[in-house]
């Protein structure tokens, strides 16, 4: 099912202009909660991209440019992670680099994990940097 869920994000990022069809995860309790102050976080333009607009409507999805970039929040752990595989950490945010998806990235952040897909010309490097703040910062902060 996740697989099916990436491969459509992949095509539909693949597409171009317009609202972006992109499959909302459904997270519950704490990382429901965390997602919620993430999407008050994320930035209007990311890597000079501007926000845009995904179909169905969901506060978990966030995509920017022509569709090059996605955010969903509220995944499952990814299948391909093992609990050996070394974490990339920016600004204390661990991402996993899927190694058979090299343009899809997921921020290992208790108690949520957040996927990107980043394509086009955008370098992989500087989106999740530029994410990474607003990630941390969205599962740091204790519910009120």
């Amino acid at each position: 099912m996740r697989a099916a869920a990436v491969l459509f994000l992949l095509l539909a990022l693949a597409g171009c202009g317009g609202v972006v069809q992109v499959d909302p995860p459904k997270p519950s309790g704490e990382a429901a909660a965390a997602c919620d102050r993430l999407a008050s976080l994320l930035p209007k333009t990311l890597d000079g991209a501007e926000r845009g607009t995904s179909e169905p409507a969901s506060p978990y999805v966030a995509v920017w440019g022509e569709a090059s970039i996605a955010v969903r929040c509220g995944v499952p752990r990814p299948a391909r992670m093992a609990p050996t595989d070394q974490l990339q950490e920016i600004d204390g945010v661990g991402w996993f680099a899927d190694p058979d998806k090299p343009t899809l990235f997921t921020a290992v952040a208790a108690p949520t994990y957040v996927e990107v897909t980043v394509g086009g010309d955008h370098a992989a490097s500087d989106v999740l940097a530029e994410l990474s703040g607003p990630i941390g910062r969205a599962v740091s902060t204790q519910a009120g």
